[in-house]
């Protein structure tokens, strides 16, 4: 995986869920995941609103289910030439 464009990001997590997460996919063998958990980690009490909207909109009640959503979402991001 290509390093995040904000190194001092990646590099300062703080202690919480998404530093665990990316500890526990780098043990498991992992190259790649979601390079935001980085910010996630970096600035929790920043970015733990922004993690509850997301899971809002993407698992919330709506006319289209959490499944569509996270096809919209990956083709999105694949048109960004994002990883998703």
């Amino acid at each position: 995986m290509e390093p995040m464009f904000l190194p001092e990001v990646e590099a300062n997590p703080k202690p919480g869920a998404y530093t665990a997460a990316i500890e526990q996919m780098k043990q498991a063998g992992m190259q790649e995941y979601p390079q935001i958990w980085h910010l996630f980690g970096y600035l929790p009490s920043a970015t733990q609103h922004l993690a509850r909207f997301t899971q809002e909109i993407l698992r919330g009640p709506a006319p289209l289910s959490p499944g569509l959503r996270e096809l919209i979402a990956a083709y999105t991001s694949q048109r960004n030439h994002c990883p998703f």
